[in-house]
């Protein structure tokens, strides 16, 4: 399926008005910048939008626009939202910290968010949340991710549903840090032994997905569940990232609960690196359904060829080798 192709009568049609609520993070400049190659104009709806501006050069002079707006506050979404054809909110938290709760992003949140969507008629509505989400999940992480996407579906019921794997990308989450750490640690924790299954999927790829999923009037309504073409166990990426970093790490399992108790005194670290909801999250595999890849909700679903870690990992984390990109000439 082309890129540049216009969809169908009940798409999304180019240069409609986009609004993508936590369009500066990590998976959201990536959409931005896949909405504005494709013609549409863009409001990037964040908490402080000054921090947002090196996003405006994506798009032509005034096709993107950063706007100020908190998805706890019921005016400025409102604002946010006037004029709107389609929404996309990637607003999501990975720990608690301050305000920023659980339930008030990902449940509350989503769910004003929706309901201000649909009151100003838009028809078009995208909530990107996680593979992982689950009413009976042990991770408050997960079950609020369920409760929201119900509250999105209660709201606009041809909203779509957007569930990523672990998503990998230059300024990822999940390698980066423990790039980082094999940089400074003689080990690398294998929490409950490292047999949690993963899916890790490009967050480029993820982007082009939405993209075309607000061009897809079949959409409406469904959960699309997007991972990569391989599986991986926590162990094996561990191992990738050793790799890519030219470090000789241990890779030392550490029961659950261990890493709990660990994860407990690490969650009041300014930027944790691990938490005890993250712990209880890691107790499922993180992989695409059987029922997602029958129904051809997926990435191949959509037309998309996933990119494999081994592809861009190189790309980025060569910053964590003792010379960076230099270390294969000095070796030795």
């Amino acid at each position: 399926m082309s890129a540049d192709v216009t969809r169908d009568e009940g798409g999304l049609k180019k240069g409609g008005l986009v609004v993508v609520f936590g369009g500066s993070g990590f998976a959201g400049r990536h959409v931005v910048q896949v909405l504005a190659r494709r013609g549409y104009r863009v409001r990037v709806a964040v908490r402080r939008p000054n921090a947002a501006h090196f996003l405006r050069p994506m798009g032509d002079v005034g096709q993107v626009q950063p706007v100020q707006a908190n998805i706890r506050d019921e005016r400025s979404v409102k604002l946010a939202l006037n004029g709107a054809d389609a929404v996309i909110n990637l607003v999501g938290i990975l720990h608690e910290a301050g305000a920023q709760r659980f339930d008030a992003v990902h449940l509350v949140g989503a769910a004003r968010v929706a309901r201000l969507a649909a009151a100003a008629g838009v028809r078009h509505f995208i909530q990107v949340s996680a593979i992982g989400a689950d009413h009976d999940s042990p991770s408050a992480y997960g079950r609020t991710k369920a409760e929201g996407e119900d509250a999105v579906l209660k709201a606009i019921p041809g909203a779509t549903i957007v569930r990523p794997s672990i998503m990998f990308g230059p300024e990822d989450d999940f390698f980066n840090r423990f790039a980082a750490l094999a940089r400074i640690s003689p080990v690398l924790p294998l929490i409950g032994g490292g047999n949690t299954k993963f899916q890790p999927v490009y967050v480029q790829d993820v982007a082009e997905a939405i993209a075309r999923l607000l061009e897809t009037p079949e959409a409406a309504g469904k959960i699309y569940e997007l991972g990569g073409r391989e599986t991986y166990s926590f162990r094996e990426l561990m191992g990738l990232v050793l790799r890519e970093t030219g470090r000789k790490g241990a890779l030392v399992p550490l029961p659950f609960f261990l890493a709990k108790i660990n994860a407990f005194f690490l969650q009041f670290l300014p930027n944790p690196l691990l938490t005890p909801d993250q712990v209880s999250l890691l107790k499922a595999d993180n992989v695409v359904s059987g029922e997602a890849e029958k129904a051809s909700r997926t990435l191949a679903g959509l037309g998309i060829e996933a990119t494999s870690p081994e592809t861009v990992l190189p790309t980025y984390l060569y910053r964590f080798r003792r010379t960076g990109q230099f270390e294969d000439r000095f070796a030795g």
